[in-house]
């Protein structure tokens, strides 16, 4: 049957269909609408469906990527959020760790919380650490205030007490007290979004849930009922930013695991397609519209974390680690006060868009510069169905860029490139030097509409000997979607010293969570032939405040001792040093419960040298090379185990990828694209 994965960024919406009949795989792209994403969505997959003729009755399976979540947060645009918590910590969101955003920089201020002092209201109940009531619950209290709340005109409320991942009987009774009062309310239990101690990130993390879950939920119900109109009677699967999907209901129900949605499917992707030509140490470099996501994989598998800051909020989940910074085609290149060329962090996005497309767009962007200068096609992108306007991107950057600096039009337009490169390098570095990583050590894994553009110059800055570009990369996280597995995460806090006594108990936890797991499964119908379980322990020394999580392995006959090892191993990667007599504390016990679908790195096609003439036009290299006439070629057009030397430009539907001259190129037997820096 037909297979279809989406990602929706910030200029453009993704599309891969495979067709499992024919082995083939179908890529499109479409205008994002960010007023409402799920208009893009359906008329992309309307589009795409006529377009390679194919029936909607045939797809038996949807699923797709988005930021619909992490923009409500950015843009503050969730719904009025009420906050009840243990009496004396009203103000926790507000106090945080006491700690600044950006220490010597008093122009950054931390990020207001997402719910008014006004709807912080504290509730009659207190637990142990142990989870031993202390005080119990005060239910009437509780009604006045909830009312109170509701009077207000509160539309989601967050229930966040002290210790309730021990015991959550009085946040499921506030829940009842809530919903008894509100029908309908929208209610978000600690206990169920993040059962981990750390009251201030679970406080956070559960409010931002309630925060979204609203308009999410509205998303989610425009986007079945979009697709039921033309005619897809499956249900969606969303990715979600730990590596796996979800169905609707449990997105519904906890949106806060969609934070980093799309930019995770392409890590996920770019791990099974090198795992498929056997590189297993890769950078991923994902540039589109408006960001740059740089990941690390390492022995074939993805960084994980699970701490990161939505809008400057912590949101502790398990996720990709990926570090984001604001570069990407569509990022703004302007003078700033003193004159100096700035480029980024703001960006075009799909609307106005780039001078070039012609959509209203007033600001010089990167696209706009790539243009200028001959990289991308100075006529047509999209194979043709977007026209490009290359005199009026000149006219505007020469009128706010290049006159002004007394430089021509393409020295301004290479040096937009130039502080570009230097951005985006600094995020590589942030993943692989400062985690003591060589990067002449990995391969950069180009992807995304902009990433090939730009992979061989950054690569260039950052000492990495190797790029590999995947077909048609600018819908890499859409392909990545396709990849991925369903999957969900389960968390228990232990707190307790590692010895022979306590191991037993945290590996019946483990335990209990798998059944946890099992169930979740089964309910979403994942044979038991394709069930697998993933078990972690979240481990630090007596004394420290910040933990490691170490894979488990339940089946072997020493896990303990083998945890013990890991654990001193990952520490001493991790931080440089390790100390084997110290003792060890567990702090989380997670299980992962994943339901594997089929993975296809690409299919092996036979070689054939043959490669038509290709055509020409004038490019701009630099100051030091200048414009040569370079040959232009069409990804389709070049043949397995074909050999070139740059320059070169080589087009394709979703992106374009740059060759500098004297570079080395080859295309492997599944059509990837491997450049020799």
């Amino acid at each position: 049957m037909v297979r279809i994965g989406i990602d929706v960024g910030g200029t453009f919406t993704d599309f891969v269909m495979s067709d499992n009949r024919s082995g083939i795989l179908h890529y499109f792209k479409v205008p994002s609408s960010p007023s409402d994403p799920s208009i893009a969505i359906a008329n992309g997959t309307k589009e795409m469906l006529e377009r390679f003729s194919v029936n909607a009755s045939d797809v038996d399976y949807f699923g797709h990527g988005t930021t619909v979540a992490t923009n409500m947060v950015i843009e503050r645009r969730g719904v009025k959020t009420g906050l009840v918590t243990t009496k004396g910590f009203r103000d926790v969101l507000a106090i945080g760790r006491q700690t600044r955003p950006a220490l010597y920089n008093h122009a950054v201020h931390k990020p207001e919380p997402l719910v008014q002092r006004r709807h912080r209201v504290e509730a009659d109940e207190r637990l142990e650490a142990s989870g031993k009531p202390l005080q119990d619950l005060n239910d009437e209290s509780l009604e006045e205030l909830v009312t109170k709340l509701i009077a207000d005109g509160v539309k989601s409320i967050a229930v966040a007490f002290l210790h309730s991942y021990r015991n959550p009987e009085h946040e499921q009774r506030a829940r009842r007290v809530i919903q008894r009062l509100a029908p309908g309310m929208h209610v978000s239990v600690s206990h169920e979004v993040l059962p981990e101690f750390r009251e201030f990130e679970r406080t956070s993390t559960t409010v931002l849930n309630a925060y979204v879950a609203p308009r999410m939920q509205t998303y989610l119900d425009r986007l079945r009922t979009r697709l039921d109109e033309i005619g897809l009677g499956i249900e969606p699967l969303t990715f979600h930013s730990n590596g796996g999907l979800m169905p609707l209901k449990t997105v519904a129900n906890l949106p806060v695991l969609t934070c980093l949605s799309g930019p995770a499917a392409g890590v996920v992707g770019a791990t099974v397609i090198g795992a498929a030509i056997g590189i297993s140490e890769i950078i991923t470099f994902d540039v589109g519209g408006t960001s740059t996501d740089v990941s690390l994989i390492t022995g074939g598998r993805p960084s994980f974390t699970s701490d990161r800051l939505v809008a400057g909020h912590p949101v502790k989940m398990p996720m990709v680690d990926i570090h984001v910074v604001g570069a990407g085609g569509g990022s703004i290149a302007r003078l700033d006060d003193v004159g100096a060329l700035r480029v980024g962090p703001e960006s075009a996005g799909a609307v106005p868009g780039p001078v070039a497309f012609g959509k209203g767009g007033a600001e010089v962007t990167l696209t706009d510069a790539n243009i200028v200068l001959g990289r991308l096609n100075p006529q047509t992108l999209l194979d043709g169905r977007m026209t490009v306007d290359r005199a009026r991107a000149e006219e505007v950057l020469n009128n706010r860029i290049a006159r002004p600096l007394g430089l021509s039009i393409e020295e301004a337009a290479h040096g937009i490139l130039r502080i570009t490169t230097a951005n985006m390098s600094r995020a590589i570095r942030a993943v692989s030097t400062e985690h003591g990583h060589d990067p002449a050590d990995f391969t950069l894994f180009a992807f995304g509409g902009a990433g090939p553009l730009h992979a061989v110059e950054v690569a260039q800055e950052c000492g990495i000997g190797h790029v590999l570009v995947p077909h048609e990369p600018g819908t890499s996280c859409a392909r990545g979607i396709l990849l991925a597995d369903i999957s969900r995460d389960f968390v228990r806090t232990q707190l307790t010293n590692l010895d022979a006594d306590t191991w037993p108990l945290a590996r019946s936890v483990l335990q209990d969570m798998q059944l946890e797991g099992e169930r979740w499964l089964a309910h979403e119908n994942v044979p038991e032939a394709n069930r697998e379980f993933r078990f972690y322990i979240d481990g630090r020394y007596r004394g420290q405040t910040h933990d490691i999580r170490v894979a488990v392995d339940l089946k072997s006959h020493d896990d303990m001792s083998a945890f013990i090892v890991s654990f001193h191993q990952a520490h001493r990667a991790q931080h440089g040093h390790d100390n084997p007599g110290h003792a060890i504390e567990i702090v989380n016990c997670r299980v992962q419960a994943v339901g594997l679908v089929p993975k296809d790195g690409g299919t092996v096609q036979p070689s054939n040298a043959d490669l038509p003439p290709p055509g020409e036009r004038n490019v701009y290299f630099g100051p030091d090379i200048g414009w040569l006439m370079t040959p232009i070629y069409r990804r389709d057009s070049l043949p397995p185990g074909v050999k070139l030397v740059g320059p070169a430009i080589i087009e394709e539907m979703s992106s374009t990828t740059v060759i500098l001259p004297g570079q080395q190129v080859s295309v492997d037997l599944r059509g990837n694209i491997l450049i020799r820096i």
